[in-house]
């Protein structure tokens, strides 16, 4: 069954209106999630809201609030926000297109599907998509998100488009005073070579599901054998050393293993191949 979207609203260009609806492009299915557990009974704790000189109070009884002073603040209904009139709220005005390497990758944030809502939508829908994969643009936008205001950019992705929410510029920090604790080194250039040669030999298609995450799979496997009181199977290997070595050896013996394990597949495939003939003329001959 189709999730159900997670917004609906217009993608708006100019006096072009699109009916669109959301959906998110990441799950969190698979986050491991733990409680707060009193360890001498084995019950989980709660939390309480508690009003100072009041004590507990209800969900009903509470409001938001702004502090423009020490201990003082300015009260604000959930409901006075949703009275709002505020066009963004259903809205998503692309207001600029820009190339995508034009966005900093510190910018990005969260990943959704935006899709066409309802036949009428299709068409106007493919055509956004097209132009902006034709023009090698990202459409820049802003809307409401559940009580935010965001900044996005919206690009072509598979046949449809993908919506990224943005960062806004204050939420990003600016990298220049860590960098300056960046020591200045000579480089060596034979270290450089190899450095780039390793780069050369492991590189290859992005492939995120070949990337396990061992983490995650052992603190299963810890939470399964607790169930069924046995020791956990988990596999680890010996820590490296926390030696300082040197960079040029180190690389070189890299360098080495990557030419091995090649010329070990060589000499696999050769051997394959010999035995394959023999068994070729042993057929023949009979």
């Amino acid at each position: 069954m189709a999730p159900r979207a997670y917004w609906t609203g217009h993608l708006r260009l100019s006096l072009v209106n699109i009916p669109v609806k959301l959906y998110p492009a990441t799950t969190s299915e698979r986050a491991l999630a733990f409680n707060q557990i009193h360890k001498p009974s084995g019950k989980r704790i709660r939390y309480q809201k508690i009003v100072p000189g009041v004590g507990p109070v209800e969900n009903e009884e509470i409001t938001k609030g702004y502090e423009y002073e020490k201990g003082k603040y300015v009260l604000i209904d959930q409901e006075e926000i949703d009275d709002l009139k505020l066009e963004a709220k259903q809205t998503i005005e692309l207001v600029r297109f820009v190339d995508e390497d034009e966005i900093d990758a510190r910018f990005y944030e969260t990943p959704y599907y935006l899709l066409p809502d309802g036949d009428m939508a299709d068409e106007g829908y493919t055509i956004i998509q097209k132009a902006l994969k034709d023009t090698g643009k990202v459409g820049v936008g802003q809307f409401i998100l559940r009580g935010h205001g965001n900044i996005v950019a919206i690009k072509p992705f598979g046949k449809g488009l993908l919506l990224e929410v943005l960062r806004h510029a204050n939420e990003v920090r600016d990298a220049a005073p860590l960098w300056k604790e960046i020591t200045e080194v000579k480089t060596d250039k034979e270290a450089l070579d190899l450095a780039k040669e390793l780069i050369k030999r492991k590189s290859g298609k992005f492939e995120p599901e070949q990337l396990k995450d061992a983490y995650n799979e052992a603190v299963w496997e810890l939470i399964q054998a607790k169930l069924e009181d046995r020791a956990p199977e988990i596999v680890t290997e010996m820590p490296g050393s926390a030696k300082v070595i040197n960079i040029m050896d180190a690389l070189k013996k890299s360098v080495g293993q990557g030419k091995g394990a090649k010329a070990q597949a060589k000499r696999g495939t050769a051997a394959r191949g010999r035995k394959t003939a023999k068994g070729a003329a042993k057929r023949k001959s009979a």
